[in-house]
């Protein structure tokens, strides 16, 4: 059973589970890897020793820059005016 998943890498990611992500490519869902193997042994009720055989082919790549960083102005220019307060 051949699937395509999305696989998208970012050491940079503030949360753990967001470097590492595997998605399906039409439904944007996190794919549940116990299910399909489930599903490959006719979900019949057991114990199995089973043998999982990842075989991984790069259709395209997409190299894009994870960079968060952003530039403040140290300009003494404020961006509020002095009657201006922001909500709590």
């Amino acid at each position: 059973m051949n699937q395509h998943y999305i696989l998208n890498l970012n050491p940079q990611a503030s949360s753990d589970w967001d470097r590492c992500v595997l998605r399906n490519p039409i439904t944007g869902e996190r794919p549940d890897l116990t299910t399909e193997i489930a599903e490959a042994v006719n979900n019949q009720a057991g114990s199995y020793l089973i043998k999982v055989t990842l075989q991984v082919e790069i259709l395209e790549q997409s190299i894009t820059p994870h960079s968060k960083t952003v530039e403040l102005s140290t300009g003494a220019k404020s961006l509020l005016n002095p009657d201006q307060r922001l909500a709590c």
